[in-house]
């Protein structure tokens, strides 16, 4: 009954509980059949951005560089499956507990040396596109040239010559 009246109200509950031996406001609301708890934070616990934005820098960023970013991520885009995600700590966890219960060895490795994680940005982003012949994939909107239609030349001033750059 109340589940049915917040609903129909568009309110939500503002409760304190207690967890870990620590207060906690939290924010309850209907969600279907069901009420939705959502722990809130304490205003000293959320940062203000306006503090951390000022030790970001503001590059500028090419077209290319936006055009390509944007395509990365249309074609990497779907529908988010909670199945698909395992806890691979715990299942890992619960292999090694099983196993020494049984009184098997335990197995240590030795961490291994990671490369530097230093890499060309744009470089990776363009192979990420590139079709299986290695040619990269054409990155048209609904507002490119059409087939046929070819640029206009630029005029250039009598006795200098240009070189056309390969693309």
């Amino acid at each position: 009954m109340i589940r049915d009246a917040m609903q129909k109200g568009g309110r939500v509950a503002l409760a304190k509980i207690v967890l870990t031996s620590r207060e906690h406001v939290m924010a309850i609301e209907p969600f279907g059949k069901i009420m939705l708890g959502t722990i809130l934070r304490y205003d000293y616990e959320v940062r203000d951005e306006k503090g951390l934005a000022r030790s970001v820098a503001t590059p500028k960023i090419p077209k290319q560089m936006l055009s390509l970013a944007s395509h990365i991520l249309d074609s990497k885009a779907g529908h988010f499956e909670p199945s698909e995600f395992k806890d691979e700590f715990e299942t890992e966890l619960k292999k090694l507990v099983k196993r020494k219960a049984a009184g098997k060895p335990i197995a240590y490795e030795e961490p291994t040396e990671r490369p530097s994680n230093v890499v060309n940005l744009m470089d990776t982003l363009r192979r990420s596109v590139e079709g299986a012949d290695g040619r990269a994939a054409p990155l048209r909107s609904s507002s490119s040239r059409r087939k046929g239609s070819r640029p206009k030349a630029r005029k250039v001033p009598s006795g200098k010559r240009t070189r056309r750059r390969a693309a």
